[in-house]
């Protein structure tokens, strides 16, 4: 299969939810024409950012199937889903549900609860997964902060380099410079990987980077395109500055609770995602009262994504 590597911004949505923390697959068709008409050239849907963990088998589905529909025909943004990671049975199923639906690519991260102990292991669920959907793309998601799994992702290529003919890439969650130079350089960049780290963007950018997965693009689209385009100039002050600036909103994101800030910038930008499903906390109302006071010192209005009607009617 050739690989296609991917480039600029693809934004890991959340997943709708209503009042009751029930799923809302209706938002879904107005957040595809938001992300797209921001710069935003795909979805990696289900994932950390999406609660994948924290959905059913019947969610997940509803929504691959939801973002399948309103992308379908659009070649220029790519869909891609997490298709799990502790029961391989259900990724290979969800594997099957993706292909069967049009989505894109599949993608797998390690097991968290009993974890493979070495890479080998790791590359074998790898390869039998793969195996399901072998006209698809399949990428690995490397995310050691959550899995707790952090094996080099340049030994996981080299072990699966000559067993899975459909394997794109990697979606890099890690700050390991060294190992992520050695995944982009290695048998002549044959492989597609993807930086997943938005407050180190930069230096991903500059040892060769060219498509990034993640949360803060999808309210955030505008600095991002405009920090690559600066790199891209050779203008390095702006690219520190814009950089920055990213790193002080995802700072909010510590001081108020985490993932779910996420969906508080969302509604700022226009965007009503709901609330986030235990075990995480959501703000009070007070607490978004002095979010929104931060925000508004960080200049966000000046940066954030933008609900454009007329791209939401076309």
């Amino acid at each position: 299969m050739k690989i296609e590597h991917l480039q600029g911004l693809i934004a890991a949505p959340f997943t709708p939810m209503d009042s009751n923390g029930n799923i809302n697959v209706a938002v879904i068709p107005e957040y595809y024409k938001f992300l797209k008409s921001n710069g935003v050239s795909g979805a990696f849907i289900c994932g950390s950012t999406g609660e994948g963990v924290s959905m059913t088998m019947e969610e997940k589905k509803a929504v691959t199937e939801t973002w399948a529909a309103c992308t379908s025909g659009d070649k220029n943004f790519k869909v891609m889903t997490l298709v799990g990671g502790n029961s391989l049975a259900d990724c290979k199923d969800l594997a099957k549900h993706a292909r069967k639906n049009g989505i894109y690519a599949v993608s797998f991260t390690s097991p968290s609860y009993f974890k493979p102990a070495d890479v080998t292991l790791l590359a074998q669920m790898c390869v039998e997964i793969a195996a399901v959907v072998p006209d698809m793309p399949f990428y690995y998601y490397h995310v050691p902060v959550l899995t707790h799994v952090n094996f080099l992702m340049i030994d996981l290529l080299k072990e699966i380099s000559d067993k899975i003919p459909n394997f794109a890439g990697v979606k890099y969650t890690h700050e390991d410079f060294m190992d992520f130079l050695l995944c982009l350089r290695y048998e002549n960049g044959q492989y597609d990987m993807l930086w997943g780290r938005d407050e180190n963007m930069l230096p991903a950018l500059a040892l060769g980077a060219k498509g990034a997965v993640g949360s803060t693009f999808n309210y955030a689209a505008p600095l991002y395109n405009d920090l690559i385009n600066a790199f891209e100039d050779h203008d390095l002050e702006e690219a520190q500055r814009l950089q920055q600036k990213a790193i002080e909103m995802i700072s909010l994101l510590g001081k108020y609770g985490g993932l779910p800030v996420g969906k508080a910038y969302m509604k700022l930008a226009g965007i009503d995602c709901g609330g986030f499903r235990l075990p995480f906390r959501n703000m009070s109302p007070n607490q978004f009262e002095n979010f929104k006071l931060d925000v508004s010192k960080l200049g966000f209005d000046g940066f954030k994504s933008n609900l454009q009607p007329e791209a939401v009617n076309k």
